[in-house]
């Protein structure tokens, strides 16, 4: 290839914020749940790369772009039948067997959606200004065939878009293109809260002690696992493995994936379902709470069988 930049590129990311940006600087787009992928265009060639820097090309066989001399920011994802994206089938394609990729590739394609331009035949747009890359990103995606992200400066469409779905980008249009760096651009997540019961708990690393609980909400009567909780304080990992061990029913394994570890071999041991926690999550999809949750409070006023597998927000 010619470019003027060359893979890998470590894309630009972002600070989280608690609260959305505001200013005439700053712009929104909806954060997409997907893998993040810079594309390489030259001609009739494509080089894909992931956010850490490997080739994605062989996995997504079915992603083309039309001829030209483009290097772009965007997002891999994979939309339902009705265009909600759902992230548990994009993990399904990274598959190491030729014949899966190939299937999959026909049953679940990818839609790469590009918010980015980092250069344009000869010239490097790394030191242009957002709004700069934008306005050429959106002059050529028509006839390059693209998908773009929405952007916007009107910070009651971002306020909408945060009630509804993961979260949203706020990108400053003054700001130059920055990879690797964690400047010009922040994420606000969506945080929903759910109460859930603690079905078991899984070791830490430090011996006696707690490393994350498993979740679980009723469904239909029967206990469902929604996902886990880690993170906490050495204190707190030391002190809840006597706080759960009257609660221990005596059924543990490792030997095998067992229903609580989503096809992972770990050890867990199991609690009767008297435990109610309240966790703060950003998504959940396919029955499931996503990138873990996090801890608010022990529920001792709520009964467990309260806990129900509707109240989960799949929503976004």
């Amino acid at each position: 290839m010619t470019l003027p930049l060359s893979p890998p590129i470590k894309p630009q990311l972002a600070l989280t914020r608690k609260q959305l940006p505001e200013g005439e600087e700053w712009a929104y787009e909806p954060k997409l749940d997907g893998f993040r992928a810079i594309s390489f265009v030259d001609g009739a060639d494509a080089y894909v790369q992931s956010r850490g820097g490997k080739a994605l090309g062989r996995y997504f066989p079915e992603l083309t772009f039309a001829p030209g001399r483009w290097v772009l920011d965007g997002e891999l994802v994979i939309r339902d039948d009705e265009g909600r994206l759902e992230f548990d089938s994009l993990q399904e394609r990274i598959h190491p067997a030729e014949s899966r990729i190939k299937m999959l590739s026909e049953r679940i394609p990818v839609t790469y959606i590009v918010f980015d331009l980092l250069a344009e035949g000869d010239e490097s747009l790394l030191e242009a200004p957002l709004r700069e890359r934008r306005e050429r990103l959106e002059a050529i995606a028509a006839g390059a065939g693209l998908e773009l992200t929405p952007l916007t400066p009107d910070t009651e469409q971002a306020d909408r878009w945060l009630a509804s779905i993961e979260g949203v980008m706020a990108k400053q249009l003054d700001a130059p293109y920055l990879p690797g760096k964690r400047k010009g651009m922040a994420k606000v997540k969506r945080e929903r809260t759910i109460d859930c019961v603690v079905l078991g708990w899984r070791p830490g690393k430090e011996e006696g002690t707690v490393g994350s609980l498993i979740l679980g909400l009723y469904d239909d009567g029967q206990l469902r696992p929604v996902g886990h909780i880690s993170g906490f304080s050495a204190a707190a990992k030391r002190s809840m493995r006597a706080m759960l061990a009257p609660l221990e029913t005596g059924q543990h394994g490792s030997a095998e994936p067992s229903r609580w570890t989503g096809g992972r071999d770990l050890e867990w041991v199991g609690l009767r379902p008297e435990l109610v926690i309240e966790v703060g999550y950003d998504h959940a999809a396919a029955g499931r709470i996503r990138h873990g949750a996090r801890f608010h409070r022990f529920r001792d006023d709520k009964d467990p069988r309260d806990c129900r597998f509707e109240q989960l927000d799949e929503g976004g």
